[in-house]
């Protein structure tokens, strides 16, 4: 296997799972990490979705975060 192939398959396993955690987030998720109680439209939550599985291990923190408080 090379370093190529090697790469191409993090990068894809980076993106799906990326996805998912940006699709539950998004579903689920956002609610409970805003601050304030705040309701968001579905082409606010399409918007916020690329964002979210880009960067999907900082989402994955806040909203662990964001369970542990009451």
């Amino acid at each position: 296997m090379t370093l190529a192939m090697l790469l191409g398959y993090g990068l894809a396993t980076y993106a799906a799972v990326g996805v998912c955690t940006a699709l539950a987030f998004v579903t689920a998720g956002i609610d409970r990490v805003m601050a304030q109680p705040t309701s968001f439209t579905l082409p606010s939550r399409l918007l916020l979705l690329p964002g979210a599985a880009a960067l999907w291990p900082y989402v994955l923190v806040r909203w662990l975060n964001a369970r542990s408080r009451p």
